[in-house]
């Protein structure tokens, strides 16, 4: 399977590709080195456009891999804009689900950063997990490096 390594400020993050278009997973930590291919590279180059500040939002054929439910809830989860959050409750409500549904969902996102898990929080703000890097402090860090305040009760709806 085609995949890249490479540093973030968030850790060292690995991109795979299906080997047939489409990135499947970013994960924590480096991989043994293997082939790469032209959708690694421009994945990499958009990440790294991202946290350079140049880049809000990410233009790749994403293919996770999950239940029909999980894909609901990751394709509604690309459409929490950049610097912008919405509570577990108030996806779930969208989605017609329980916010702990969706909280599962986001914790099995084969693709954080890309499909945006952290932009997902409690109802009082609080942030109640995140699966890559460090956790928690890892997603805070990626809402504070988009300009979302952290640690203060947020409106249940915040994306149009």
């Amino acid at each position: 399977m085609a995949h890249v390594s490479f540093p973030t400020p968030v850790g060292v993050l690995t991109l795979f590709d299906d080997d047939g278009g489409a990135l499947i997973a970013l994960e924590w930590g480096r991989a043994p080195a293997g082939p790469s291919s032209d959708l690694l590279i421009e994945a990499r180059r958009q990440v790294d456009a991202y946290f350079d500040r140049r880049l809000t939002d990410f233009d790749l054929p994403l293919a996770p891999r999950g239940t029909a439910f999980q894909n609901r809830v990751w394709t509604a989860l690309q459409g929490i804009p950049h610097g912008r959050v919405e509570t577990y409750g108030g996806l779930a409500r969208r989605l017609d689900s329980g916010p702990r549904a969706v909280g599962g969902a986001c914790a099995r996102n084969p693709l954080p950063i890309l499909v945006p898990c952290h932009r997902v929080i409690g109802h009082a703000g609080t942030l109640n997990g995140f699966s890559g890097g460090e956790g928690v402090d890892t997603k805070r860090y990626l809402l504070s490096f988009e300009g979302v305040p952290t640690g203060r009760p947020v409106p249940e709806e915040t994306t149009p």
